[in-house]
């Protein structure tokens, strides 16, 4: 196949688009940066917004879309016009041209557990409704109701699958809210001291990247039919306490995990580590999966540090 991959130089868009090499497939790499050339990718380096570097993406027809470019959390509350641009009217434009090359494609979304906002309830399950608070949660929850429409209209072939945390992200700025944990994982591989900001008890909903990349690659060929109506479901996550997460980052790397400090700043704790029991059986009919267990997770997520 030939499937155009947005925001394909970035933490995820990289391990999706190995595995989809590696199955033969033929990646058209769009992102911001200018991409390495390697065989079985062909990229495009550009501004999603731009009309023109879309055309340039989709010129030799594709297959399917991996949707990830986005103006995440942090970012898009500091620059709401940039993030509306990107996540909405950038994305909007890239569904309507896509549908145009080949009706009916399938187009997998990364949407986020943003959407669901907080505080959460006591637990989180299918019939959890979306309440996002972000500006950056409020952008996915408007394009999950605009997949799920072009997909009732047969325009495309829409899979919407929101993302936990996902683990463990380069050291470097994201724009993401939530980066302190990875940045916990670095701290303690390179065996240096970390504040925490969050409790040892706060518990996080959490996937490798690898585990990420191999769902997304499943979302390409799956069978619609074992989506729900509205076309999006919840990743299956490991529910994890970030206490229990270091001592096991700090067991396999060999280091004390009395390293860590804990100084819960209120706000982190109440986006990011406040996550109740997640039930997700809707993304587990459909053959998504989680981590396993955590040793695996930490190991999965050690693997990829770069």
């Amino acid at each position: 196949m030939r499937i155009l991959v947005t925001g394909a130089g970035g933490f995820v868009g990289r391990e999706i688009s190995t595995r989809l090499v590696a199955r033969g497939d033929t990646v058209i790499a769009l992102d911001a940066a200018a991409m390495d050339v390697q065989d079985g990718v062909e990229p495009v380096a550009g501004d999603l917004g731009d009309r023109s570097v879309r055309r340039e993406a989709l010129s030799q027809g594709i297959d399917a879309v991996i949707h990830l470019a986005t103006v995440p959390g942090g970012a898009a509350e500091a620059d709401p016009a940039t993030a509306r641009r990107i996540n909405v009217d950038a994305m909007y434009d890239l569904l309507l041209e896509t549908s145009a090359v080949k009706p009916g494609l399938r187009f997998v979304y990364a949407s986020s557990i943003a959407v669901f906002g907080d505080a959460l309830p006591d637990r989180v399950d299918d019939a959890t409704p979306l309440n996002p608070k972000l500006i950056y949660g409020g952008h996915k929850a408007m394009m999950e109701d605009v997949v799920a429409m072009m997909s009732n209209r047969g325009m495309i072939d829409g899979v919407t699958v929101r993302l936990p945390g996902i683990l463990a992200r380069p050291r470097a700025a994201s724009g993401m809210k939530s980066a302190f944990l990875s940045d916990l994982f670095h701290a303690l591989k390179a065996g240096e001291p970390f504040i925490c900001p969050v409790s040892s008890a706060g518990r996080i909903w959490a996937q490798s990247v690898a585990c990420c990349a191999n769902n997304f690659v499943h979302a390409v060929s799956l069978d619609s039919a074992l989506m729900p109506p509205n076309r999006a479901v919840t990743l299956p996550a490991l529910v994890v306490a970030i206490g229990a997460m270091a001592q096991e980052i700090a067991r396999q790397t060999g280091v004390d995990a009395g390293l860590v400090e804990y100084r819960p700043e209120p706000a982190l704790e109440a986006m990011f580590a406040a996550q109740p029991p997640l039930v997700t059986p809707a993304a587990e009919h459909a053959g998504f999966a989680h981590d396993g267990d955590l040793a695996t997770l930490v190991a999965s997520a050690l693997a990829t540090l770069q």
